[in-house]
């Protein structure tokens, strides 16, 4: 696809959140919306998945570990067309199997369920060396948040994904600078990130998150990285795309109402 249609569809992805969340009346946003250029890019560009046969052989797949942005990537795969969008405007709704955070068990398209932070990346490292002993061609991609990363479990992960050589394997960090309780830096400081991700035996890459061109570049430049794993370092605006939202950690958690809503919408070319 295109990069003007790639911007298209992450509109279409981000629309899809926005509203979704407001009919929840809770929710996370600005997670959400600082990572759907990335997933945009992973459905629609770089990954082989296909919604008709969500458990196709070979396929590769696709982990949230920053479980609770569950709306970008339930959205990404609305519209992809693993089902219709109307059925994920029923988020955290009563019997609604769109819940808060991803459930493999429930919607087509989720790889592992996820919300206890840290979490994802282990199991697609598991994922990943099972592919290598299975011979499997599918290439595993895991999705992490800044606020994420203070977790210990993450590095011992890292460290078993370059001990076993897990070069079928990419991690994109969302490096919005923001988490629940306001800056990284403020809360716990996760600096100098490429500098640690380097020193656990990853190739790094870092990139404007925002960036079409750069984003499929550095996937690239991941497949032709042999003997490690990839690590993203997508230099991110948590709530991007709706002016309001935007670098305000208020927002990690909130739900609009239909004023906001509507404003939101129209800054994204959709309709309340």
């Amino acid at each position: 696809m295109d990069i003007k249609s790639l911007e298209k569809t992450a509109a279409e992805i981000r629309c899809g959140i926005i509203k979704a969340i407001h009919n929840a009346g809770s929710g996370h946003p600005g997670g959400s919306l600082s990572a759907a250029d990335i997933v945009t890019a992973l459905y629609f560009d770089e990954m082989n998945v296909d919604p008709k046969d969500p458990k196709m052989k070979g396929r590769d797949k696709f982990i949230l570990s920053k479980g609770h942005a569950g709306p970008v990537q339930y959205s990404a795969l609305a519209v992809k067309g693993y089902y219709p969008m109307e059925d994920f405007m029923t988020l955290r709704k009563l019997g609604s199997k769109f819940q808060g955070h991803p459930d493999m068990h429930k919607v087509p398209g989720i790889e592992m369920s996820t919300g206890s932070l840290g979490q994802g990346i282990s199991a697609a490292g598991g994922m990943a060396l099972a592919n290598k002993l299975d011979n499997d061609p599918g290439r595993i991609y895991v999705l992490l948040g800044d606020g994420e990363i203070q977790e210990g479990i993450v590095w011992e992960a890292l460290m078993s994904a370059a001990h076993y050589k897990l070069d079928n394997m990419v991690a994109i960090l969302d490096h919005n600078g923001l988490q629940i309780d306001g800056k990284n830096e403020d809360v716990m400081t996760v600096a100098p990130v490429v500098e640690k991700f380097q020193a656990f035996g990853w190739n790094v890459i870092q990139i404007d998150g925002h960036d079409f061109k750069q984003i499929l570049d550095a996937f690239k430049q991941a497949r032709a990285c042999k003997g490690k794993p990839t690590m993203i370092v997508a230099e991110t605006i948590k709530g991007k795309g709706v002016s309001f939202m935007e670098n305000n950690a208020g927002w990690h958690g909130k739900a609009p109402d239909e004023e906001q809503t509507k404003q939101a919408l129209a800054e994204l070319g959709g309709e309340f």
